[in-house]
C-alpha cells in the first residue's frame, strides 16, 4: 500500500510538472504574469481577497501590461497612462467590446448601454448621448433639476443642526433622485414608498458587484443558479427596478408629449417613432427599461461614492475647505444660485474637485472590456476574447504624470497663476468607445451639489474625532469607510 501510495504521489508531481511547462509553452506570447493554478487562475497569487493595491503590485514585477486569469479567462491589465492611452487609442474597435460573465449576462439580458455589444450598443449609446444633451439645454433642463435636488439637500442638512451625523442616506436619495428626474421628468418625495424600494434595491445591487458571492456565480453559474444567496436578492432587486421603470413608461404612454420631449423616456419613445419602419432598429421598451436601469446602476454608485469621499476630504482638510469657502464668497457671495458654466470663475474650487476625484478614484480599475479579435501590443500576443483592463487608478495614481501621487494636493490642477489646467491623465470617467456616457451629468451634479453644500455650511469633525478614515473598502468600487460629520451653518 505504502508503495502505491508513493507511485500515485509521483504520478500527481509529475502531471503538475507536466501541466506547469505545457502552461509556460503556450503562454510564451502573452504579457508576463504569475502561473496560473487549474480552475481558480492567478488571484491567490496577490491574496483571497481584493484590496487598494491589488492592481498595483503586479506592475512592479511584471511591469505595465500583464497577464492575469480569472479561473480559465484570460486577462490582460494595462497599467500607467502610456499603456492605457495606447492601448485604448491604438485598437479603439478591437477593445469596445463588454465583457459577458454569467451573472452580467443574466443581469443585463445583453440590453441597455453598459451590458450590450455590437449594433445594440451603438444604437442605445447613440440615444442616451443625444437625449443627455439635449436634456441640458433650456430653462427645464437637468441642471436647474439638480440645482433643486441641492436645495433639498441643503435643507435636509441644515435639520441636523450642527450635530454628528452620517450623510450617506441623504447623499444617496439625492443623485437617485437627480436620476429619476433624468428619465421620468420628475422627483419623488423622500417619504414616498415606491422610491424608498428602488433607493433599497439599488443599494443591494450595488453591495452585491464584486464580492465574493459575484465571483462564486461567475465561476460556477449553473451551479449558483440553484443555491440561495444574495445572488437571489439582488436578482430580485433587479426586477424590482425594471418594474419600477416599466410603471413610469406606462404613465408615458399616457401623456404623450413626444412633439416636446421633457425627459429620457420621451426622447427614446421619440426614437422608437422615427425607427418604427426599421427593420434594423432595436429601440424597444425592453431595451428602454434597461437603459433607464443602467442610470441608475451606473450613474447612482459613482457619483454618491465621489459625494462621499469629497465630503470626508473637506472636513480632513478644513484649510483648503476655507479657501474655497473664500473663493466662492469673493466671486459669488452668499445669495444666488451657480451654475455649472461657473466653474470657469472658480478655478481653485474645480482644482479642488478634480484632485478629489483623481486622488480618491471610485472604481478599483477600469471598466474591462474584450478583445474582439487577435491584437498584437508592445510585441505581446492577445487573443481574441482576452478580457482588456484599462487600470484608470492606476492611470490616476501614475507617478510619472503627477508631482505627488499619493498626496491630496489641488495644485495638480493649478498653473503658477493660479488658473486652472485639463490635465490630459485625468481619465475617471474612462477613455476610448465605451468613455462614459453620463461624464458630463456626473461633472454638473458633483459641482453644483459641493458648491451649495459649501455655501451653506463648514463641515467639521465631530468631537473626539481627530482625523477620518481614508482607507478605502477596496471592493469594485472604493468607497470610504462609514463615518459621521458635523454641518455648522455659515451665516445665522
Amino acid at each position: 500500500m505504502m508503495v502505491i501510495g508513493i507511485i500515485l504521489i509521483f504520478l500527481l508531481l509529475v502531471l503538475l510538472i507536466l501541466f506547469f511547462l505545457k502552461q509556460l509553452w503556450s503562454r510564451r506570447h502573452l504579457p508576463p504574469g504569475p502561473l496560473a493554478l487549474p480552475l481558480i487562475g492567478t488571484f491567490l497569487s496577490f491574496g483571497l481577497w481584493l484590496h487598494e493595491d491589488y492592481f498595483l503590485k503586479p506592475v512592479k514585477r511584471y511591469g505595465n501590461i500583464y497577464s492575469l486569469w480569472y479561473g480559465q479567462q484570460l486577462m490582460v491589465v494595462l497599467s500607467g497612462f502610456k499603456a492605457v492611452k495606447e492601448g485604448m487609442t491604438n485598437f479603439p474597435e478591437e477593445f469596445s467590446v463588454r465583457v459577458e460573465t454569467a451573472f452580467m449576462n443574466d443581469f443585463g439580458k445583453r440590453k441597455g448601454i453598459i451590458l450590450s455589444n455590437g449594433h445594440t450598443w451603438k444604437q442605445q449609446r447613440r440615444i442616451g448621448v443625444t437625449s443627455l444633451r439635449k436634456l441640458g439645454l433650456g430653462k427645464k433642463s437637468i441642471e436647474h433639476q439638480i440645482e433643486d435636488v441641492a436645495q433639498s439637500l441643503v435643507e435636509i442638512f441644515r435639520q441636523t443642526e450642527g450635530q454628528p451625523f452620517d450623510p450617506s442616506f441623504s447623499i444617496l436619495n439625492a443623485i437617485s433622485n437627480v436620476i429619476c428626474a433624468l428619465s421620468f421628468g420628475h422627483r419623488f418625495d423622500l417619504e414616498d414608498e415606491n422610491f424608498q424600494k428602488l433607493v433599497q434595491a439599488l443599494k443591494i445591487i450595488l453591495n452585491f458587484i464584486g464580492n465574493s458571492f459575484h465571483v462564486l456565480y461567475d465561476l460556477f453559474p449553473q451551479l449558483m443558479r440553484y443555491l440561495p444567496g444574495p445572488h437571489k436578492k439582488t436578482l430580485a432587486s433587479v426586477d424590482i427596478i425594471h418594474a419600477f421603470a416599466k410603471l413610469e413608461i406606462e404613465k408615458h404612454k399616457e401623456s404623450h408629449s413626444l412633439h416636446e420631449p421633457q425627459d429620457f423616456i420621451d426622447y427614446y419613445f421619440l426614437q422608437m417613432e422615427k425607427s418604427r419602419n426599421d427593420p434594423d432598429s432595436t429601440y424597444s421598451e425592453e431595451n428602454l427599461v434597461q437603459c433607464i436601469f443602467d442610470f441608475f446602476t451606473a450613474g447612482t454608485d459613482t457619483t454618491f461614492t465621489t459625494m462621499m469621499w469629497a465630503l470626508l476630504l473637506l472636513t480632513n482638510h478644513p484649510d483648503t475647505q476655507e479657501k474655497v469657502q473664500k473663493e466662492i464668497e469673493d466671486v459669488f457671495g452668499s445669495s444666488g444660485s451657480i451654475s455649472y458654466q461657473d466653474r470657469k470663475k472658480l478655478p481653485y474650487t474645480n482644482a479642488v474637485i478634480h484632485e478629489m476625484q483623481r486622488l480618491k478614484y471610485v472604481l478599483l480599475y477600469g471598466v474591462p472590456r474584450q478583445s474582439a479579435k487577435d491584437v498584437t501590443m508592445r510585441g505581446y500576443h492577445i487573443p481574441k476574447g482576452t478580457v482588456i483592463v484599462p487600470d484608470l487608478r492606476s492611470v490616476l495614481l501614475d507617478p510619472e504624470k503627477w508631482e505627488t501621487p499619493e498626496e491630496f494636493n489641488p495644485n495638480h490642477f493649478l498653473d503658477k497663476n493660479g488658473k486652472f489646467i485639463e490635465r490630459e491623465e485625468f481619465l475617471p470617467f474612462g477613455i476610448g468607445l465605451r468613455v462614459c456616457v453620463g461624464q458630463q451629468l456626473a461633472r454638473t451634479e458633483i459641482f453644483i451639489l459641493l458648491t451649495s453644500l459649501l455655501r451653506a455650511f463648514s463641515f467639521r469633525l465631530p468631537e473626539g474625532v481627530k482625523k477620518l478614515n481614508e482607507t478605502p473598502v477596496a471592493e469594485i468600487s472604493t468607497h470610504p469607510h462609514p463615518y459621521k460629520l458635523c454641518a455648522i451653518p455659515t451665516q445665522a
